[in-house]
């Protein structure tokens, strides 16, 4: 039976934990650098505050790496090194030079490195990559997840502004969109952002948005912005458009910004092309919690069948990538070419 540690036990963490007590793995170790409160299913396992320990102590075949970026890469080459195939959370690191050094680590010793891109296990994200691929490009993509927060969301986005602006812990997923339906070279990048709360770092913005130019021709627009001022207009558009239609989610997170389930439910998926529109229903999505099982559940099955993580891993560096030429520009009012950014 695999054994698996988990490292970081926010939300994204307890819910990968969770995946493998329910599953077909057995949990040797939690690591969590401070107190937190586990549900019931869970306080049976061994809790650490040292990653570093948790390896040697527990000798796991996966470590699930859930914690802020900031720690990704160390964790994720220690892991390595210590002979664990490795899950990480989104963004794969905070520079493009880690994210490099991971994807290196992964060649040297053979080990699986999969990253956290949830709308890749997500059925209806499937379906709607493939009918954009089907309309042939190139594209405009107009993307965007706005969420209004406060209280315990405030905080915790304000956590994560300690190591990494909106556009890029959100972004990484919509620009991985982007990606997979064009096949092409992202080229440059020009943002824009704005700090709207002096609860924030005096250098941090919490409302950004950027543009990407492919090779292509392709276009892309995407959005993000946090805390208690962003509005429930328009903070959930998905849409994409070509010389010979367009793709859009209708009716995803009718539950409000704030709502995590939301943030990848389709709904319904409308095809628009000159001679008419198509409705594509998209019922019984799966929820927050089943499509952490399907991750989970993905790498254990690329631990078993071997599977070739090549391209994955290289889609995870170009779209961090992406998203870090965009926070660049909006720190120095520059457009980025991407190759500025290996």
């Amino acid at each position: 039976m695999t054994r698996v540690l988990i490292a970081g036990l926010g939300n994204m963490g307890l819910s990968h934990a969770l995946a493998h007590h329910n599953g077909a793995a057995e949990v040797v170790g939690l690591v969590n650098r401070s107190a937190v409160d586990l549900p019931p299913q869970l306080t049976s396992y061994p809790m650490f505050r040292d990653f570093g320990e948790a390896l040697v102590q527990t000798k796991p075949d996966l470590a699930v790496i859930a914690t802020y970026s900031d720690s990704h890469a160390e964790y994720a080459i220690a892991a390595m090194a210590a002979g664990a195939h490795v899950f990480v959370e989104k963004p794969l690191a905070t520079t493009v030079a880690d994210a490099r050094r991971i994807q290196a680590k992964a060649l040297e010793t053979g080990r699986k490195v999969m990253v956290g891109y949830i709308l890749r296990h997500h059925p209806s994200w499937v379906r709607l990559i493939a009918e954009a691929r089907g309309l042939g490009g190139p594209y405009v993509f107009r993307l965007n997840l706005n969420q209004q927060s406060s209280g315990a969301e405030w905080k915790t986005h304000k956590a994560l502004m300690q190591t990494m602006s909106p556009i890029v812990d959100c972004g990484v997923h919509y620009v991985d969109v982007m990606c997979q339906i064009t096949d092409a070279k992202p080229l440059r990048v020009h943002g824009m952002g704005v700090r709207l709360s002096d609860e924030i770092a005096p250098d941090m913005y919490n409302y950004g948005q950027f543009q990407v130019i492919f090779d292509d021709g392709s276009v892309g627009w995407y959005e993000a912005g946090w805390g208690p001022m962003m509005s429930e207009t328009a903070f959930f558009v998905k849409d994409i458009v070509s010389p010979n239609g367009a793709v859009s989610i209708t009716d995803g997170n009718l539950g409000g910004s704030a709502d995590i389930d939301g943030h990848t439910k389709v709904g319904a998926i409308r095809v628009h092309r000159p001679n008419g529109d198509t409705l594509i229903d998209m019922p019984d999505e799966p929820g927050h919690q089943a499509l952490c099982d399907a991750e989970q559940a993905y790498m254990l099955r690329a631990m078993v069948e071997d599977l070739d993580l090549t391209r994955h891993m290289e889609d995870a560096v170009q779209s961090l990538a992406i998203c870090l030429a965009a926070d660049e520009s909006i720190r120095t009012g520059q457009v980025v070419a991407l190759g500025a950014m290996e």
